[in-house]
Order: C-alpha cells, then structure tokens, then sequence
C-alpha cells in the first residue's frame, strides 16, 4: 500500500520554471530540461513565467495553473516537474487541480540520486534525504484511514495512521543513521591510513557535467561511468596517482554540485563528502566553454563552504579547451585568485602539465640529498633502487652504501619506520 493516493502514469512530463524578480536565462532551462532527462522524463511541455513572489496556495497564480493544467491534458502528461521547492501544501494543491503527480526540483534531484546511487553507502544516503524529504510531506497519507481499528485487547484511541507513519520513518531514519555511522568510521580508518602512510589526497570538485570523472579516468585509467548527463558520478572513488619524481597521491573523483542543491542530500552525503573536507587539495574542476562559468563556479565554492572545506587549497582546473581552441597552460595564482591549469580530459591535452604542477606543488615533501647504509639495511637498499629514488651509488672503503638520493619525504619516513631507523642514524 502506498504512502499516497496518487494517480498512477508514465513518465511524460511538463515542466514549469518560473523567475521572481529576475531575467529568465536559456541556461538554466537546458539545465532544468536535462535534469528532468537524467531522471529518465520524456519532456513534452515547457511553461515559464515571472511573479513577485509564490503564490501560497498553487506556487504560480490560478491563471498559470490552469495553463499548466490545459497543457498536461493536451500533451497526455503523467507528470509536471517544477525547477523549484514546493510546501507539501502547495504540491498537494496542485496535484488536486492537475489531476497527477507533481515533483519539485528536491524530489527530481533525489530521484536521479536513487537510480544513480551503486554502492551500499550511496544507497543509505540517498534513502535517508528521500525519508527526511518524505516526512514533511506525509500530510494525507492513507487518507481513507480515520484511525487504526482496534481489536480485543488493543481497544483505545490508537494512533492516527498518519502518526504510524511518522514513527516508522523516524524509525528507519534511525537505522540508516547508525548503519551510515558505521560505514563513516570505515571510511575514517582508510584516510587514517593513508595520513599514516603520509600520502596526500587530492579531492576533484566542480559543477556537475563538468568532466570531473573524464580527468578522473585520464589520469588513473580507473575505468569510472562517464556519461554525458548530470550527476552521471555519485559514488565517491578512490585511485593512487603517480606524479613525477617518485611522488603519488590519492586522486578522489566525487558527486559533482548543482545550484539550489537540497540541504538534505548536502547533509545525507557529508561522509561521502569527508573526502573533500580532509583533502590535502582540491582540484575544482570548471567547462571553460560554459557560458555561465562564473555562476557555476560561484555555487561550487558555495557548496563547499556549506560543508566545511573553504580552507582547502584549491586549483582550478580549466577542462573542455578543445571546445573554445584554447592551448594548454598554466596561469599563477595571484592574491586570492588560485592558479589555474588549462586542460582538455577529452583529449589528453595539458595533463602532463597538471601532473607537473602537481608534482611541484608536494615538491616541499621531497627529500633530495645523500644517506650512508650499511650492508645489514639491504632491505631498505632495495626498496630505495624499487622506487627508481637512487641517482647515484658508490661504496666507501668500510663497505657501505653511499647514495645519492631523491624521494617523496613522506614515504622515505615509511621505509625507516618499518626499519625501525630514523635519519640521523644514517
């Protein structure tokens, strides 16, 4: 039995977009158009408008309604999706007059996630926003009960069906908040591990579509869905990099951001987005062919702020050069603009680059200079020679080692901890 007693249907849909107090952009109804197709919506109507302000009772005036109305039983539409957030009265209101079911832009960006999410983690996610989204709305949940029916030994004035309702989900909020406490704590032992291992993380971000998870793939050849849709990424992924000079990090590809993103998923997603928040750097990652960079970029540092991560150091990563003719280079940070690396992922154009960069950004982690091992540290011998770190080796008259040595610092203190030395003993 369902939840709500709403009229059954496909997936046809009209959408509605609606400006208050602000010019209409073309932009924003492609993004809209392709959210609802990312969704799995064959869009056959488009209605836009402007107000003042929503109206309480329907969001748009009784006018607009009724348009709305007359075009969804033209168009034979299951579905009417509006770009913005509805009261559970107002979407209540107009699946009345509309006679079918009505989404908001929550609702809509929480399905994608549903369909999207692939590992145990993103699934508990995503089910626990779609529960804190559902509460407010259970508003006329199985309507046709007054009150629960008691029996011998349960007479009495019971709970109303829509108060059965709300514990259950409260229940099961519950629970997924403890499985998803357990699942933080894992993810909390891995980074620890990795700062044990003192290998830094470098955490992609950016506006969703952007060619996060192409960079992710040219780099680390990890094999990630890429598709060209939104939020085609929402499981976070993990692959080690090699940079130049013996150097590696951690590369994390994450769920790309999107403007008005629901306050519930930004919640429900903070363990996803941890990796963000502990990174070591973030790449933000910009389509330097898009029209609306600036408020895309805008939104993103906006999100990342929202959970805590403005204090990352960040470099932007300019993708999509092929698109705008543009050649691959570096521009430096100046004040409080960060530098920005001019890529195409598509094309393999400037990543040697990036790598470069990002080889010369951990540089201060490098330890450059000579060590005198004995023949009893042939281990460490070989894992120096292992690593291509030796640049040069001769042997003293006492027999031991002279090298000649360049290392990522953090991994040169790995080997003499696991020897159980430490470098003035060399």
């Amino acid at each position: 039995m369902e939840l709500f007693e709403r009229p059954g249907g496909g997936e046809n849909a009209v959408l509605v977009q609606i400006s208050f107090n602000t010019a209409k952009s073309t932009q924003d109804e492609k993004e809209f158009a392709e959210l609802a197709d990312s969704a799995g919506a064959q869009v056959v109507g488009f209605i836009s408008g402007s107000r003042q302000r929503p109206d309480p009772r329907y969001f748009v005036g009784t006018g607009k309604a009724e348009e709305i109305r007359q075009l969804r039983e033209a168009r034979d539409a299951h579905l009417v999706i509006f770009d913005h957030s509805l009261s559970p009265a107002q979407e209540r209101n107009l699946e009345k007059l509309l006679q079918c079911r009505v989404l908001d832009r929550t609702g809509l960006i929480l399905d994608i996630f549903a369909q999207r999410a692939r590992s145990h983690e993103g699934k508990l996610q995503v089910e626990l926003a779609q529960l804190k989204h559902l509460s407010t709305r259970l508003v006329r949940g199985w309507t046709h009960l007054e009150r629960q029916k008691g029996g011998i030994g349960m007479r009495g004035p019971g709970e109303t069906q829509l108060e059965t309702d709300r514990r259950l989900i409260a229940e099961r909020i519950k629970q997924i908040d403890k499985r998803l406490e357990k699942v933080q704590n894992q993810r909390e032992q891995g980074r620890q591990s990795r700062k044990k291992a003192e290998i830094p993380t470098v955490s992609l971000v950016g506006y969703t579509n952007a060619g996060k998870s192409t960079l992710f793939n040219a780099l680390t050849q990890a094999g990630v869905y890429v598709a060209d849709q939104l939020f085609a990424t929402l499981d976070p992924t993990l692959r080690q990099v090699q940079l130049p000079n013996q150097q590696e990090i951690i590369l994390a590809d994450t769920v790309g951001f999107i403007r008005h993103l629901p306050h519930d998923l930004v919640v429900a997603f903070r363990s996803t987005l941890q990796e963000t928040i502990d990174a070591d750097l973030l790449l933000h990652v910009i389509d330097s062919h898009d029209e609306q960079l600036e408020l895309f970029r805008e939104q993103v540092n906006k999100v990342i702020a929202e959970i805590g991560a403005e204090k990352v150091p960040q470099i932007e990563v300019m993708n999509k050069i092929d698109l705008g003719g543009q050649t691959p280079h570096i521009e430096e940070g100046t004040g409080t603009n960060p530098t920005r690396v001019y890529v195409s992922a598509q094309n393999n154009l400037g990543l040697e680059g990036l790598l470069e960069y990002l080889g010369d950004y951990f540089a201060g982690h490098m330890f450059r200079g000579k060590l005198t091992l004995q023949p009893r540290h042939a281990r460490l011998r070989a894992k120096l020679y292992a690593d291509k770190a030796i640049q040069q080796e001769s042997i003293t008259d006492e027999g031991n080692f002279d090298l000649e040595v360049v290392i990522d610092q953090r991994r040169l203190d790995q080997y003499l901890r696991e020897e159980g030395l430490t470098l003035e003993d060399l």
